[in-house]
């Protein structure tokens, strides 16, 4: 298997973005695709690694870029800052991953027609806007996403979304998730959550070993979540 990858710059509201995209370079294109948008410590080589894992299942996946080309947080309080100066205005937020989005379809790797999208912490809020907006994607995958509403209504939600999340997650308790489900359930989305019992924030991240700040690598909910998610994007992209 040959995994080819490339950085592509692209621009939102005078900001330079860098993405990551790759391919199986041994599949004949269009492809169906796949946005991945990173946790709050901005694009790593975490989330180019899972577009990579993503392109040997065959699709043309692209790590986007939420903060700018080169920006690279530093610390906990700078991912916060960062990420906190995208969530405190969706509508921003969602526009650029709009712009990630249509950096992705114009690819001529890719068949605009069929692309979801997944993320994860912070990314997971990410995707989840980007189908609260109606944007047209096949499917979203939050991964230990933050599940909050937006303050405004939404568009009409045209994508499945598959929440996959630590019931033990304080950054997205048991009431957050309730709001969620109810969300949903109003938009009449075609929605679903599986709850990983005994499960904190960031289960994914092999790194994440802090369980006073709620951040702890579940090997468990990693497998059986990448089950759940590759899946469920089967489905949604044919």
């Amino acid at each position: 298997m040959s995994i080819e990858t490339r950085l592509i710059e692209y621009t939102h509201e005078g900001t330079v973005l860098e993405g990551l995209l790759a391919r199986n370079g041994q599949h004949q294109p269009p492809r169906p695709a796949i946005l991945v948008a990173p946790a709050w410590n901005g694009r790593s080589e975490l989330t180019d690694n899972v577009a990579r894992k993503l392109a040997g299942l065959g699709y043309v996946a692209f790590a986007l870029d939420m903060y700018g080309k080169g920006i690279v947080p530093a610390s906990r309080e700078e991912c916060a800052r960062l990420s906190h100066a995208q969530s405190d205005d969706r509508k921003h937020l969602q526009a650029r991953m709009q712009a990630a989005l249509n950096t992705l379809q114009a690819q001529p790797e890719v068949d605009a027609g069929r692309v979801a999208a997944v993320g994860y912490c912070f990314g997971g809020l990410c995707v989840l806007d980007l189908a609260r907006s109606g944007a047209d994607v096949a499917g979203v995958v939050s991964f230990h996403g933050l599940l909050r509403p937006t303050p405004h209504p939404n568009a009409p939600i045209r994508a499945a979304v598959l929440a996959l999340h630590g019931y033990d997650d304080p950054m997205a308790p048991p009431e957050q998730l309730h709001a969620f489900q109810q969300e949903m359930t109003a938009a009449q989305a075609d929605w679903q959550v599986v709850a990983f019992g005994g499960t904190m924030h960031a289960f994914t991240n092999p790194e994440a070993n802090d369980p006073d700040f709620g951040t702890v690598y579940q090997p468990r909910a990693d497998r059986r979540s990448w089950r759940m998610a590759t899946g469920f994007l089967a489905e949604v992209l044919g």
